[in-house]
């Protein structure tokens, strides 16, 4: 009941006019930002973070609390009209989401993508409210190896799924795990694939792989294609779901949160684990597998539900324990500094109308974006009646100007061309993004655990599987990984029998 008193007092810190203007100028602002190809909720929360310096510090973190889930649902938007993810956490929504906008589903995808974000975000913070004190003990007792076995479990799931063959997706796995080993090692300092570039030596922004990956190698996909066959402009469709996408979807946005949240609220990915666990999900419980690539909706209802889930699950750890488990959060934390505010197990206790004000908004949030994005899914739509010519030219503009901003180098740029050729050679030879995109992601914090979990256990192998978590994954990767042989042992069983 404490918790439940203090939600209701923070109701009435977020529901003030001045507050409520602000968490929609947050939510305006990080959608547009969003929808700028390489400029995600972390660069936007960052960038207005000055801006913020004589504003009162609730109605601060109010707008900061709009900002993120704005951008996270506006990197979403141009992740399913161009194929272009405004960040990281929006990649696996291009996998079903776009494929529906060429179809002329472009707004029933965002409508449940916007749906999905109220949902989870909904959901998430519910959740927050309910279980910030036990997911924080449970982050605490998380080690090295539990880690590893979460991103192993992450490697074999996508490259599993993904694709035409296992083989394809572990190759593009691997081309993503090389180009994060770019920059410097972070335990020995040592240089590694950075060709004696300085600029190269904090590694390759995972923005500008995902950018060149989907963005500049499917516009030099389509430019390789339109002289063969020219592009006609791809008709909107519908602005509204209809029942048969509402029953087919509901189920998705109700799992996603209780997949996206426990992943949020550690420090495994951020929101990129959960959303292609969702994604994998619901592949697997789907009933129309015939659609899967070519536009099921529920691959774009349960990440993004995920996705949403998970960016409130992060504010477990950085309030509770002031450990930020994600870029946006660790950006979040300096502005709780720059108010002298330090988050820790102490901070409900001293800021009580601060952080359950701040949690109130986050409602108010979903409200705001859900009414102001859904009656706008048919307008972003509207985005696909451009020629392709000129679409896919806006789209290399928006993204050079997206890689640039990410560290204002001119070798941001010669990298983005590189890696939307390799993009592009992916295309040409049936290779899957995603896992490309997963393995810069998450490789260089793999690797960091493997080391930490290898030291810890005095280089014993068995350490690496030494606690019950780890042993229960590795045997869930194990099941994953055997499925296909079992199942086709079992029907030629029962065809034989």
């Amino acid at each position: 009941m404490d918790a439940l008193d203090s939600l209701l007092n923070g109701f009435g810190t977020a529901l003030t006019p001045v507050n409520l203007l602000w968490a929609a100028i947050g939510v305006l602002l990080g959608t547009a930002i969003g929808v700028l190809p390489g400029i995600g909720p972390a660069m936007a929360v960052a960038l207005l973070l000055p801006v913020t310096y004589g504003l009162d510090p609730i109605a601060a973190f109010i707008m900061f609390a709009g900002i993120y889930y704005g951008a996270m649902f506006g990197g979403s938007t141009t992740s399913i009209l161009l194929n272009t993810p405004g960040e990281s956490a929006a990649v696996v929504a291009a996998m079903e989401g776009n494929p529906m906008a060429k179809a002329g589903r472009g707004a029933q995808a965002l409508a449940a993508a916007a749906i999905g974000h109220f949902a989870g975000g909904m959901v998430g913070t519910i959740l927050l409210v309910a279980l910030a004190p036990t997911v924080a003990e449970l982050a605490v007792d998380i080690g090295a190896p539990d880690y590893l076995a979460i991103m192993v479990l992450a490697f074999i799931a996508v490259t599993s799924v993904l694709g035409s063959s296992r083989v394809r997706g572990l190759a593009s796995l691997l081309i993503g795990l090389t180009i994060g080993l770019v920059g410097l090692d972070q335990m020995t300092g040592q240089q590694r694939l950075t060709f004696g570039s300085l600029q190269l030596a904090d590694g390759v922004d995972v923005v500008i792989v995902a950018v060149g990956l989907f963005a500049i190698g499917e516009a030099l996909w389509v430019a390789a294609h339109l002289r063969r066959r020219p592009g006609e402009p791809i008709p909107v469709g519908r602005p509204w779901l209809g029942r048969g996408d509402v029953r087919r979807t509901w189920k998705s946005w109700l799992r996603g949160p209780f997949i996206g949240f426990p992943f949020g609220a550690i420090p495994a990915g951020g929101a990129e684990i959960p959303t292609f666990l969702s994604y994998v999900t619901e592949k697997r419980l789907s009933k129309h597998k015939d659609q899967w690539g070519k536009g099921a909706i529920e691959g774009v209802a349960g990440p993004e539900s995920a996705a949403s889930a998970s960016a409130a699950g992060t504010l477990v750890s950085m309030l509770t324990l002031g450990l930020p488990t994600t870029a946006v959060a660790a950006v979040m934390l300096a502005a709780f500094q720059q108010y002298g505010i330090q988050p820790g197990p102490l901070l409900f206790e001293r800021e009580p109308e601060l952080v359950w004000g701040l949690i109130a908004s986050l409602f108010v949030g979903m409200v705001l974006l859900l009414a102001l994005n859904l009656p706008l899914a048919p307008l972003w739509a509207r985005l696909l009646r451009i020629p392709r010519p000129y679409l896919y030219a806006g789209i290399l503009f928006f993204a050079a100007v997206g890689a640039y901003a990410v560290g204002g180098e001119v070798v941001d740029l010669v990298t983005l061309l590189i890696i939307g050729l390799v993009g592009f050679g992916m295309r040409r030879y049936g290779l899957p993004v995603l896992p490309a995109v997963i393995g810069v992601i998450l490789g260089p914090a793999a690797e960091q655990q493997l080391r930490r979990a290898l030291q810890i256990s005095d280089g014993s192998v068995g350490g690496l599987v030494d606690t019950p978590f780890s042993v229960t994954v590795y045997a869930v990767i194990v099941v994953l990984l055997a499925w296909p042989l079992l199942k086709r042992l079992l029907l030629r069983r029962g065809g034989t029998a």
